[in-house]
């Protein structure tokens, strides 16, 4: 069992104090901050490897080359892929899915397909199918999120699931909510009635042990940022056989087999989706945060997350008029919460005055906020670095606030 409390030292980024006080990093839906090793990893290829990829014939640009394609296969071997070209480096969740949506989407959909989605979606997948929506004359349906829990209505979802349904996009874990959605059980019901499925794993993928194949998905879609590796990157997992069918989303160098005046002949999967220079350094460096990850074990960074989250429930659920959203048991590594008469972005403000680094706002979930009656909540959310004594200083600062307000 790793020692949480020493797992801190490995974040150079959190060996700060923000007014003079220890900094309580709870931001971490948002990003994660980064370990010695994926800093290291990024130095070391800019210092000694830095070239090109693919097409350079000299040392550095093998070189690069080699560590590039080793982060393709450590990152399927992260998530079990088949294959590592199953594997398409993007800068994260968003272009993963709208890479989905612009290729595999306006190439499938025709007017009376639909697109089913959950209330529970972040913008970034949202508004890709509102755009696939109106490319391709689909039409759009939501499964409903019951009540502050924020459970999915399975009931509904048997009753929205028909043969006109194409594609299921729903998250994985809700970046406001903290629930957990069944995966697995959500993409067998899309496959038994011939839906492709796109999972979000933005919050799931470094939090969570995640296997695409146990899942049954045939889209995955992740960053890197919210995992401990660089921002500007992440990943789209895909079933070989429908990367390989997508037409090319972009255009540009290194996606080609054959370029004629007229036309061109593309390259199978991953790079045909991968045009032009791809972002190397943060590959690797993303490879590396898969190593650090795995030395402390999936199982155990899950375990330590919902203990902490469910801790933070129960501490928090004691603060006089406090709502709190999401399952009290059985969620992930965060809390969202809001008070009538304090804006979540003073909370914000007045809980930085104490170190403590906190998220207010709709965390681009504007349609479930509109549901719930909010504008916008605050949000505390965990990682491999937080303790419980942290949870003590948050609970701490927000008495704190209240005091002052009320």
């Amino acid at each position: 069992m790793p020692s949480w409390s020493n797992v801190r030292a490995d974040f150079p980024a959190l060996n700060q104090n923000v007014g003079g006080k220890p900094l309580v990093y709870l931001d971490n839906a948002a990003t994660t901050q980064r370990p010695q090793a994926v800093i290291d990893a990024l130095d070391r290829f800019y210092r000694h490897d830095n070239a090109n990829v693919h097409r350079g014939l000299h040392a550095l640009s093998m070189r690069a080359t080699d560590a590039y394609e080793g982060a393709r296969a450590r990152v399927a071997k992260f998530l079990n892929a088949a294959a590592p070209e199953e594997i398409v480096f993007t800068r994260g969740t968003t272009e993963s899915i709208n890479l989905v949506a612009g290729s595999w989407a306006t190439a499938n959909l025709r007017p009376g397909d639909a697109i089913l989605l959950t209330e529970a979606e972040h913008h970034s997948n949202l508004v890709p199918w509102q755009l696939a929506a109106k490319r391709t004359g689909a039409s759009l349906r939501f499964v409903p999120v019951l009540g502050d829990e924020g459970r999915l209505d399975l009931a509904a979802l048997d009753r929205l699931l028909t043969k006109e349904v194409k594609l299921f996009a729903f998250t994985h874990v809700s970046n406001t909510l903290g629930t957990i959605n069944p995966a697995a059980e959500l993409c067998a019901k899309a496959r038994k009635v011939g839906a492709i499925s796109v999972v979000d794993a933005a919050q799931s993928v470094g939090h969570l042990p995640l296997d695409v194949r146990a899942l049954g998905c045939d889209f995955l879609a992740f960053s890197g940022h919210k995992r401990g590796g660089p921002t500007g990157i992440g990943g789209l997992y895909g079933r070989r056989e429908l990367l390989d069918a997508m037409p090319p989303w972009q255009g540009g160098g290194g996606m080609i087999n054959h370029v004629d005046w007229q036309e061109s002949r593309w390259k199978p999967s991953p790079e045909r989706h991968e045009a032009g220079t791809p972002n190397i350094a943060d590959a690797i460096a993303l490879g590396a945060a898969c190593d650090y990850l795995d030395a402390l074990g999936r199982d155990k960074i899950a375990a330590h997350d919902r203990e902490l989250a469910e801790l933070a429930y129960e501490r928090l659920s004691r603060l006089p008029g406090i709502r709190l959203l999401g399952p009290a048991r059985g969620r992930s590594s965060l809390v969202s919460f809001a008070f009538s008469d304090i804006h979540a972005h003073d909370i914000v403000t007045f809980a930085d005055e104490d170190g403590v680094a906190l998220r207010g706002g709709h965390h681009c979930n504007q349609p479930l906020m509109r549901k719930l009656g909010l504008t916008g909540t605050t949000r505390a959310s965990f990682y491999v670095y937080n303790t419980a004594q942290e949870i003590e200083v948050l609970a701490a600062s927000l008495e704190r606030i209240l005091r002052f307000f009320r």
